[in-house]
């Protein structure tokens, strides 16, 4: 079976749609706000030129969504799949952002949980790539079960390479969070 990157994902707090070009607007409404990315690896991303190559390099993933809060029907965020490897049985989320108003509050749990349980239906292990100052994304990562397992210095889409850590959570580990 083959891994499908841009499933619609829902749970009673969010709802996943593939990107599509008529969601920069919406999106960008959301980015624009300076303090998202101040511990993002690229922190000027809420200026609308830089987030335009962003959000195209997110279209061109063909892994990207628009996350959407149930309770109010809006736009507030984004995040993807990417490099995919079926030999390793392994993928990739990230590239994740939110607006303030849903941060600390569960939400990003509640997608994260989405897309974890999607992707384990067709990998062992899922990676996550956060940048070495994104002390907030560190901490949300590792309370749902991830551990460090190394660095890397990441090409971004148009932008510098910066230094990233590598978080990982594998099946059954996030199988056995899952049970009660």
């Amino acid at each position: 079976m083959a891994f499908e990157l841009q499933p619609i994902l829902e749970n009673d707090r969010a709802i996943l749609y593939p990107l599509r070009e008529e969601d920069f607007d919406s999106l960008y409404s959301v980015a624009s706000d300076p303090k998202i990315w101040e511990q993002h690896p690229n922190t000027d991303r809420w200026k609308i030129d830089v987030f335009r190559n962003f959000f195209d390099g997110a279209l061109q993933s063909r892994g990207a969504f628009s996350i959407v809060d149930k309770a109010s029907g809006k736009v507030v965020g984004s995040s993807r799949f990417y490099d995919y490897d079926g030999n390793e049985s392994q993928i990739f989320i990230g590239y994740t952002f939110y607006a303030r108003s849903h941060w600390g509050n569960g939400f990003n749990r509640s997608v994260k949980g989405l897309m974890l349980d999607h992707a384990f239906q067709f990998v062992s292990r899922v990676r996550f790539h956060i940048g070495e100052r994104n002390h907030r994304s560190q901490i949300a990562i590792g309370r749902m079960g991830a551990v460090k397992t190394g660095e890397q210095v990441l090409p971004y889409f148009g932008e510098p390479p910066r230094l990233n850590f590598v978080y990982e959570i594998n099946r059954d580990d996030w199988n056995l969070k899952l049970q009660p």
